[in-house]
């Protein structure tokens, strides 16, 4: 999924489909990219599960996979609270260093008279 994710045209076309559903041909003429350039990235979003495609008469229309995205989130909230938590337990420990352990604030002195 993130493999996916890694090009910025993939990226792109997740953006130009944030909104709604949209044929390959409407895609094609928003992006600096063929068609066919476009239809191969659908492709690899789609196997991805970031992508939904139905079938409208003749036209293939896309539409961001939610549950997909929802995987993605999930995955990546994982590494965000590791890294919160982390960065709470480090600055305790600095805070407990250097004797600053009070509620949060730095003490101000008072001007001279």
């Amino acid at each position: 999924m993130l493999d996916a994710l890694g090009h910025p045209m993939r990226r792109s076309i997740l953006e130009e489909l944030a909104d709604g559903a949209l044929p390959v041909g409407v895609l094609a003429e928003r992006l600096p990219i063929s068609r066919p350039a476009v239809s191969q990235h659908l492709r690899v979003l789609k196997e991805a599960d970031l992508l939904v495609e139905t079938v409208a008469g003749t036209r293939h229309l896309y539409r961001v996979n939610t549950s997909g995205l929802d995987v993605l989130r999930d995955y990546l909230d994982r590494f965000w609270s590791t890294t919160l938590g982390n960065f709470a337990a480090l600055a305790a420990e600095e805070a407990e260093r250097s004797g600053d352990v009070g509620s949060g604030t730095a003490e101000r002195s008072s001007p001279k008279q």
